[in-house]
């Protein structure tokens, strides 16, 4: 049989300071490796944030354009139009006044 060293307790102790050695350094990679991710995550969040931000100030300008141009055809209606304006206006007041006196 062939003459195996059996190890002695120092030999033991080497090995698990050698294991407790790798083990402190997995645990500093993968610390590393978690900054990095949640630094990397937090880029896109704020890229995506930034870009939804831009996308709805320009819907809102949008929707502004929109209801000024829509302000401006009435108005444009209105002064083309006044008698048919005034008529409008005074059956919708009708309207309004029937629709609250029934409570």
């Amino acid at each position: 049989m062939a003459n195996a060293k059996t190890p002695t307790t120092e030999d033991l102790s080497k090995q698990v300071d050698e294991l407790k050695e790798d083990i402190l350094k997995l645990t500093q990679t993968i610390t590393d490796l978690s900054k990095a991710k949640g630094q990397e995550l937090t880029g896109t969040v704020r890229q995506r944030a930034d870009a939804a931000r831009a996308a709805g100030e320009a819907q809102i300008a949008e929707f502004q354009s929109q209801a000024v141009a829509g302000f401006e055809n009435a108005e444009d209606y209105v002064r083309r139009n006044p008698g048919t304006a005034l008529g409008i206006a005074a059956g919708v007041g009708v309207l309004v006044g029937l629709m609250t006196a029934r409570r």
